[in-house]
């Protein structure tokens, strides 16, 4: 298995382990200031994946896929990233803890809204991960070497747009709630 994308899979194992251990330290050790120092180390990741793989590239490695996949992994984290240790930060101090209000579901305009905001945070992890396969290929200036790094980024923009088409899909029909009937 090529050495980047073993990690790209340490580095997202190691995203969430410091989520879980942040938030263990936060609610179940009651060490907060713990949890925010876990939580915040979270960037380091992304800093040592962006580090191995400009080494590897810059060694003379052809570009692949894992190294695509690599900046789209840091234009995501840094994106969603918060919103992710918000979410995950939500739902484990209500179903493990059993403190803190119930994630709520959105319908209607609030879900729409919601898609709309996901939409945008998709784009800005598109801007940061476009650039950074664009300065790379830059950077190489050579398209045999980073045929994969446009190819990929080819394929992200086209379901950037299939994602926007989406979103904002909800804006002209609205999510309903489901009725059960008893």
């Amino acid at each position: 298995m090529n050495g980047i994308i073993v990690l790209i899979i340490l580095c997202e194992v190691g995203f969430w382990v410091f989520i879980a251990a942040g938030l263990i330290a936060r609610y179940v050790f009651k060490l907060p200031k713990v949890g925010i120092i876990l939580l915040g180390a979270t960037p380091l990741i992304d800093l040592t994946l962006l580090a191995a793989t400009g080494f590897d590239l810059a060694r003379g490695a052809t570009a692949t896929n894992a190294h695509a996949i690599a900046a789209i992994y840091i234009g995501v984290s840094l994106a969603y990233g918060k919103s992710m240790i918000r979410w995950a930060d939500q739902r484990f101090a209500y179903y493990i803890t059993k403190q803190g209000e119930k994630p709520k579901k959105f319908y209607g305009k609030e879900h729409a809204r919601k898609e709309a905001k996901s939409w945008l945070q998709h784009l800005l992890a598109y801007i940061i991960g476009a650039g950074l396969l664009l300065a790379v290929t830059y950077w190489i200036n050579d398209p045999v070497r980073t045929e994969a790094l446009t190819s990929v980024l080819r394929i992200w923009s086209i379901i950037l747009g299939i994602d926007f088409i989406i979103s904002f899909s909800y804006t002209l029909f609205p999510k309903k709630e489901k009725h059960t009937s008893s």
